[in-house]
Order: C-alpha cells, then sequence, then structure tokens
C-alpha cells in the first residue's frame, strides 16, 4: 500500500494522537461545536426529537377536526419503518401530513445551517454532509434536499447532501483515516467501534483495493451491534461486552484468514483529549462517569486486548461525528472545506479542511 513520496511526507506530518485536529487528509476546525442562541443550543432544533415533535403537532391539530390518519399509535413509536411505509403508502392525507412535518423541519435545519455558517471556522463551507440515523429514512433525505432548496433560495451558496454510507458503517468505515496508511503496510483492515448513547457497533473494516485512492471502496466485513440502552449496564460491564464483541470478531477474522492490523479506531461522543480522556461530552454514555480522571476507554481496551495477532495492541479514539464524516473523505475531492452534521439523539458536527493530500487521485 505503497504511496507517493510527496505524500508520505504529508501523512507522516499528521501526529498520531487521541482527538487529533491534524489528521493524514484532513484538518479538522472545529468539532462538537455547542452553538447556542438566545433559546439554548442551536442544534436542539434539528435532531430525532425534533422531528417527533414536528410530527406529533401536526397530528395534533388533524385531531381537532377529524381522525388521525396515523391513527392511535404515540409518535414517539412510531418506527421509521412505520412512517416510511405511511410516506409511500395510498393513504394521501398520512402522506401529506409527514411531508407537513418534514417542511417544518427542513426549515428549522436550515436555519441551523444558517447559524452554523455565521461562525468563523465554518464559513468557508463548500458543501456539508449530513449523516445520523435520521438520514437513514426516505423522509430524512427529504428534509436534507428540501433544507438546501431554503438554503438555495435565501442566497446561501453550499450544498447538503447524505452521506455516502450507511450511517451505521460510516461510523466504523471512518476510522482508517485516523492514522496514516503506512501503518496499514501488510494487513486488509482493522477493527473499528462506535459508541453511542442508545447502541454500541464493533466491525471489521477491510481497507479494498490497494490503488483505489483513499479507501474509496473501504467496507464494513463484518459488524455486531448491541442495543446496550435495554440493558441499562454499567460502564465497566460495557467494556466487558465491548471486549467480548471484539475478541469474537478477532476470531472470524482469524478463521477467514483476514489480515487484521493490530489497531481499534473508537468513535464515542464528547470532546476527546489528547491522552484518551474524555473531557466533556459523554454525560448519554452507558452506565456514567465516562469522563472521570480514572478512567480511560483507549488504556481498558488495551489491557484486555493486549495483543491481536502477534503484536501489541494500538488504539486511537476520536469523536463520533468526526469519525462519521471522515468516511466522506475520498468523496471530496472537488472541494477544500467541507463539514459534517449527524442527526440523531442529538445534532454532532465537525468541520474540516481538505490537506494537500486530501485533493489528490
Amino acid at each position: 500500500m505503497a504511496k507517493g513520496s510527496s505524500e508520505s511526507r504529508h501523512e507522516i506530518n499528521a501526529p498520531l494522537a487521541h482527538g487529533a485536529t491534524v489528521l493524514p487528509l484532513v484538518t479538522i476546525d472545529d468539532y462538537n461545536n455547542e452553538l447556542r442562541d438566545k433559546n439554548g443550543f442551536v442544534g436542539d432544533n434539528a435532531n430525532k426529537k425534533t422531528f417527533q415533535q414536528k410530527l406529533d403537532d401536526w397530528r395534533k391539530r388533524i385531531r381537532k377536526f377529524g381522525d388521525d390518519p396515523i391513527g392511535k399509535t404515540a409518535t414517539a413509536k412510531l418506527s421509521k419503518k412505520k412512517i416510511e411505509a405511511l410516506l409511500k403508502g395510498d393513504d394521501m392525507e398520512a402522506a401529506a401530513l409527514i411531508m407537513g412535518a418534514v417542511e417544518d423541519f427542513a426549515q428549522d435545519f436550515a436555519e441551523v445551517i444558517g447559524k452554523f455558517l455565521k461562525d468563523e471556522r465554518w464559513s468557508k463551507t463548500e458543501r456539508i454532509v449530513v449523516g445520523g440515523g435520521f438520514r437513514r429514512s426516505r423522509f430524512g433525505e427529504l428534509a436534507i434536499a428540501r433544507a438546501m432548496v431554503l438554503l438555495k433560495a435565501a442566497g446561501v451558496n453550499v450544498e447538503v447532501v447524505p452521506i455516502v454510507h450507511h450511517p451505521d458503517e460510516a461510523g466504523l468505515i471512518g476510522s482508517v483515516h485516523l492514522m496514516p496508511r503506512w501503518m496499514f503496510k501488510g494487513y486488509e483492515a482493522i477493527l473499528a467501534v462506535d459508541i453511542g448513547g442508545t447502541n454500541v457497533r464493533a466491525g471489521i473494516v477491510e481497507f479494498g483495493k490497494e490503488k483505489t485512492p483513499h479507501f474509496a471502496d473501504a467496507s464494513v466485513w463484518e459488524s455486531s451491534i448491541w442495543r446496550h440502552a435495554d440493558d441499562e449496564p454499567s460502564r465497566n460491564g460495557t467494556i466487558e461486552r465491548l471486549v467480548a464483541m471484539l475478541q469474537d470478531l478477532i476470531e472470524k477474522a482469524d478463521k477467514a484468514n483476514l489480515k487484521s492490523a493490530p489497531i481499534i479506531g473508537i468513535a464515542c461522543p464528547g470532546i476527546i483529549k489528547a491522552d484518551g480522556s474524555i473531557e466533556r461530552g459523554g454525560q448519554n454514555l452507558p452506565g456514567g462517569n465516562w469522563e472521570s480522571d480514572s478512567f480511560n476507554l483507549p488504556a481498558a481496551l488495551m489491557k484486555a486486548i493486549p495483543e491481536i495477532g502477534d503484536h501489541s495492541t494500538f488504539v486511537v479514539m476520536h469523536n463520533d461525528a468526526v469519525v462519521q464524516g471522515l468516511s466522506q473523505i475520498p468523496f471530496m475531492n472537488d472541494v477544500s472545506s467541507w463539514a459534517v452534521l449527524t442527526i440523531g439523539t442529538g445534532l454532532g458536527n465537525a468541520h474540516f479542511t481538505n490537506r494537500e493530500g486530501a485533493k489528490r487521485r
């Protein structure tokens, strides 16, 4: 997986550290931006709960004058699959009701984007990629497209597009960009982890073809998911379960003769310090107290899995929105300044500037 000398030198200059702002192919200008306005956190106006509130409001208004076409199921209990079915179904009133919520959400989302773009670190943004669970749905994609139309109509020249990879996989695939490519020489894949407020995902990310620039065809070879929100585990219990998930993946790679590097990339909410501790933003993680001075997730994993194959385990951790955004690097050759917004329980965010090597094909 050798590169040209210019690009290799460029990557070597990127320091290896948790939560680094300079990575092999991008500089991270901003992440976990806690932007506020007079009403509080700006991101609170564009998340999963916000869309549910919009839809619920439309349903309440409809009920004043007749039957609710969606029925009696509480809005909070409507699955994405159910909403998708209603949007695509034959009941035009139900579909129109959902479209009303999409329109309202898109307007708020466009306003949120506009406020981020006023931040100096976001002022030169050419493209915003939208990830997170909301993007996985048709109604989410419609809201994203509608927000871009509203911004264009208001004279804001920025492209807003859905993230290319499935959001669940993007949060794993992005880990390949946390360290220089030379570290993967002789290997075919790495282990990756994405820890959220509801789920823990662990997977093996296969690099793809050697000649493909910037891991453009990297993919999740195998993965597992644990919905920890159903079990309400302790922090230590979470680590034990995660270690078991990783060990199972290591065994599967060994049996398949897949050469996995002794590296684990971690995506985790919050501000990540250089030593791997979480400064703030980890309050929704399972069991609590992840921001404790006496706890360090990378260190805990290296202690539990000291070796992968014949080599010592190496762990790199960064913010989950950052990692999801990094998965988009192969598709950002035509811009210099770009960002990611992840719509889920909250609104994750990160802003990037391509380094010289990112523009190579």
